[in-house]
This record gives structure tokens, C-alpha cells and sequence, in this order.
């Protein structure tokens, strides 16, 4: 889509458009665009219709039902911040007493309608001008053109003394292509900048890739790692004002937020594998936590390297899922294969960490048959390769 296509769909003619779009959608998109097309729609403006009416569809996932009257593309609905995430920070900087926010690299607004819906006055500043003319008619499709505005430029170039706070998300995708940069410094802004908006502002906040180098987290910043129902989904860097804590953990799942926090710098205890296996949330493993939660749960490594937490007891905990171990086993596919045969087992999930094996691959090759299910753990025992026959723990 360019700029004209959207200005097209901005029309009532458009508007007419999205609307038919929106009823035929999320079936074959060659019979969608033949129903638009015979209903007079011209065929650009269909295929732009089209366009959106599915990228609404995917975007109620991360923005709930307000992302039916807003305006995407791909690569900024892949990008943008969850709702559930936008809505927290957004409360944390309004609690801190940011009254006025500059969004640097604000994209299709994600963040920036979060921090306005909070009360935060908001300037956004996207390179792209197709992103920015979205962002802004996102913000008049949610009444808060009033708190949240748009300029089309450099945000390098934007006055940061005109705010109390700063969000950055430098774009970490190659523009035109789509492709990751896994390189901070060929982000954008750059990293440097970015780094240095700390000592300008008072409370500043960077979104960063969940796989962030820990070593390049600015001194006496908070880093946060955050997830969702299990996934992990974001990381973010709290400066100056905003860092209450070296390291942070945040799983969010409905309408419950749980968080551990620590220095990410403890090692926890190791020792043999016990009776119970808990497998610590990706948050909590990206922000070097494992120590902290092994502390709460009496738990130990049965490996130094890897992040599976072995206890006596079944305690519950937000922050990991336990499973009871049954079979500890050297790994042998012959002997996994008959152990699981003799058993019945028809069923199982496969979890790994510290394997090279192919989770797929070993499914095919046990040749399961059998009514019953177990939890397969593939990893590694003082060093050597291990499974783990267990049985999920009711939450």
C-alpha cells in the first residue's frame, strides 16, 4: 500500500469499502475481491480493502476488538507492542508521573495510544510516512487525536527537553525487506542514540529484542523480560528515574501479572535430579532468574548449564510449570522406545533443553502406540544426555 491507496480508503467511498471487505474476509481471498469488485469497488481500492480487513482480523489478538477500526501494515502489526503490555507500561510511566511522553519510532501507535488512554500527553515521531499517516488516523479512530499527534521525520532530530519521558522502539527490521537486524548498532535510531537518551531524560523507556545481550544493558538500567500466557514476547530497558531493580520478570496471563525480580547475577545450587521437574518460564530464564526462583521453591540444578529446576516437593508457583518425573533415563531411543511401549503410551509432548534432538523426529522414530500419555524432557544430567519421563502436576 502507498500513500494515495490510503488517502483512498480515508473516503467514504473507502470506508464503504472496508466495511464490504470486512463481511467477505477470512475465506478465499479470489472470491473476496470478485464480490468487491462486482459490488463496484474498483479493484485497487478492493485489493487495499482486502488488505486491511485482514490485517484486522490478526491484529484483535494483540489490540482486542479496537483493531477493527484501525489501519496496519504487516511489518508494523508484526512489530507492534500487545495490548496487554502497551496497557502496563503505560501505567507504570503515568504512576511515575510522566505527564508527557515523546514515542520515538512510534510505528503504527501501539504504545503511544496506551500512554494517551492512561492520560500521558504523547508525540509521536515515524520515519515512514505511510506508518505515520496510520498512527495518526489510529489515534482519531480512538478519540485521542487530542493526546496523541504524529510528525513524519528523524527522531534523532526530535527536541527531548519539550518531555518528562521517552519511549523508544528503534525498528530492527530492514526496511524494504522485512529482515531481522540482529546488529544494534544498525538499528534505527542506532543503539547509540538510543543509550543516550537516558542522560537527557528522566524517565526513559527502550524496547529491545527478547534475546538482547545482557552485556548490553546500560549501567543502572532496569531490563525487563515479559511474557504472555508462556510466550515471551518482548524485553525493555527502564533508565534512570524509572529502574527500581536490576532484573525483572513479568508474565502476564489474563488479567493477572506476576513479577520476579533479583540482580541476574546468582547461580543457583546444583545437585542430582529429584522427584519433581520445574520448567522455569522463558521471562524468567532470559532475565537470569533462575536463581532467584530456586531459592523460592528449595530447588536445584541437576545441571549448571541448563535452566530445568529439580525439587522434592510440588510447589505451586506462576513462574514455572512442575512435572513429576517418573523414569530418569540415560538416553537410549531402544530403551525409551520399550520403557514407553511397555507402558502404553500413545501420547506425548517433548520438551528439550540442551538437546540437539529433533523433537519431530524422535516422535516418529519411538513408533508410539497406546491409550496412555507421558512428558518427555530431553537434557542433560551432570553433563550427560538424559530423559525424563513425567507427568504434568495440576496447576
Amino acid at each position: 500500500m502507498d500513500l494515495d491507496q490510503f488517502a483512498a480508503l480515508r473516503t467514504p467511498e473507502g470506508s464503504a469499502a472496508l466495511d464490504a471487505a470486512a463481511r467477505v474476509a477470512g475465506g478465499d481471498p479470489l472470491r473476496a475481491a470478485a464480490v468487491l469488485r462486482s459490488g463496484g469497488v474498483p479493484a485497487g481500492l478492493a485489493a487495499a480493502a482486502l488488505t486491511q480487513a485482514e490485517l484486522r482480523r490478526r491484529a484483535v489478538g494483540k489490540f482486542g476488538p479496537a483493531a477493527l477500526g484501525m489501519f496496519f501494515t504487516r511489518a508494523g502489526l508484526e512489530q507492534a507492542t500487545r495490548g496487554v503490555v502497551a496497557r502496563r507500561r503505560a501505567e507504570r510511566l503515568r504512576t511515575a508521573g510522566v505527564a508527557t511522553l515523546a514515542d520515538l519510532g512510534c510505528g503504527l501507535g501501539a504504545d503511544a495510544l496506551a500512554a494517551a488512554r492512561a492520560g500521558i500527553r504523547v508525540y509521536g515521531v515515524e520515519a515512514d510516512p505511510l506508518t505515520a499517516a496510520m498512527a495518526a488516523a489510529n489515534a482519531e479512530a480512538a478519540g485521542l487525536a487530542d493526546r496523541f499527534t504524529v510528525e513524519c521525520g528523524d527522531a534523532t532530530a526530535f527536541d527531548v527537553t519539550r518531555v518528562d519521558g521517552v519511549f523508544c522502539d528503534p525498528a530492527r527490521r530492514k526496511a524494504g525487506t522485512g529482515r531481522r537486524i540482529f546488529d544494534p548498532n544498525a538499528y534505527s535510531p542506532p543503539w547509540d542514540f538510543v543509550t543516550g537518551l537516558a542522560g537527557q531524560v528522566p524517565h526513559t523507556v527502550v524496547k529491545v529484542a527478547p534475546g538482547l545481550d545482557h552485556a548490553l544493558i546500560p549501567a543502572g538500567a532496569e531490563a525487563e523480560w515479559v511474557s504472555v500466557d508462556g510466550d515471551l514476547v518482548e524485553a525493555a530497558l527502564w533508565c534512570g528515574a524509572l529502574a527500581a531493580v536490576p532484573r525483572r520478570a513479568t508474565l502476564l496471563r489474563g488479567d493477572a501479572a506476576h513479577v520476579l525480580t533479583g540482580a541476574g547475577d546468582a547461580e543457583a545450587p546444583v545437585g542430582a535430579a529429584r522427584r519433581f521437574l520445574y520448567d522455569p518460564d522463558p521471562a524468567v530464564v532470559r532475565a537470569h532468574l533462575v536463581a532467584e526462583l530456586a531459592g523460592d521453591l528449595d530447588a536445584t540444578l541437576a545441571d549448571p548449564s541448563i535452566a530445568y529446576l529439580y525439587g522434592d516437593e510440588a510447589r505451586p508457583t506462576p513462574f514455572a510449570r512442575c512435572l513429576e518425573i517418573t523414569h530418569v533415563l540415560p538416553f537410549s531411543l531402544k530403551r525409551l522406545r520399550t520403557l514407553l511401549r511397555e507402558r502404553r503410551v500413545g501420547r506425548v509432548e517433548i520438551l528439550k533443553r540442551g538437546s540437539a534432538l529433533e523433537p519431530e523426529k524422535l516422535r516418529r522414530d519411538l513408533k508410539l502406540a497406546g491409550d496412555a500419555a507421558a512428558s518427555l524432557v530431553l537434557t542433560r544430567v551432570a553433563g550427560a544426555p538424559t530423559v525424563l519421563i513425567c507427568r504434568p502436576v495440576p496447576a
